[in-house]
């Protein structure tokens, strides 16, 4: 067990092995603790995101069944800044610009609120889910250029015997941790990536089923409006 007495501790470290390790290693291991941090940062943005748009979801939602004058909420409400309100301003600015002529096509305004609202949904996930594919690419690409690293400091050890022309441990041993090393690095960055994109991805789902709940109720509500409304003359909201 000589071999294990003449090993520093020291450079067994984390920090100890990053030091010994190659310019390669070490640009895959800068590169693995920058993605980590990287993704650290999306996690609790999309987070603090997420939570944020369901709680003012909540509340517009709950102000909206109260209010029965739908043109007087939009005056209090419709600038807010959230997806359940740009949907709702959208709806009504489409309402107002198909119904401010002199005759009214009632199939035609009907399917131009569908179209519009359906385009706000869209364009208010395209936001919510901007970063979520750097999630997605640092859970699929980290374990591969952690493996990178990893056989490169394997390369080096099976060098270092081939130089030394010894085959114990203690030649080869600082190799193999780094390349180990590197491998941890790279699950230490996808692992949360990967658990993050799913849980952000069913998190992100459910809003637009609420979007879409809400325009689609919204929706119903204008086309009642349209039924009773003559074909000629501007309906009330």
């Amino acid at each position: 067990m000589d071999w294990f007495v003449n090993l520093d501790a020291s450079a067994m470290s984390p920090l100890g092995l990053f030091m010994q390790a190659d310019w390669v290693v070490k640009a895959v291991m800068i590169g693995l603790l920058l993605a980590s941090i990287w993704t650290w940062g999306i996690i609790f943005s999309l987070r603090g995101r997420v939570g944020k748009v369901r709680k003012a979801a909540d509340k517009f939602e709950h102000d909206y069944r109260k209010s029965d004058d739908i043109d007087a909420f939009h005056r209090l409400h419709g600038d807010e800044d959230h997806p359940v309100a740009r949907v709702f301003a959208a709806g009504v600015t489409e309402w107002r610009r198909s119904t401010g002529g002199r005759t009214l096509d009632k199939d035609g305004t009907r399917e131009r609120l569908a179209t519009t609202m359906g385009a706000a949904v869209a364009l208010e996930i395209d936001r919510l889910s901007d970063r979520l594919n750097i999630l997605a690419t640092v859970g699929a690409v980290a374990p591969f250029v952690g493996l990178f690293g990893t056989v490169w400091g394997i390369m080096r050890s099976f060098t270092a015997i081939a130089t030394a022309q010894n085959t114990s441990l203690a030649v080869v041993a600082p190799g193999i941790a780094e390349a180990l090393f590197a491998t941890a690095i790279g699950l230490f960055a996808a692992i949360p990536a990967v658990i993050a994109y799913n849980r952000f991805s069913h998190g992100i789902d459910r809003v637009e089923a609420r979007l879409n709940r809400f325009a689609d109720g919204f929706h119903a509500t204008l086309s009642r409006q349209l039924d009773s409304a003559p074909t000629s003359g501007k309906p009330v909201l």
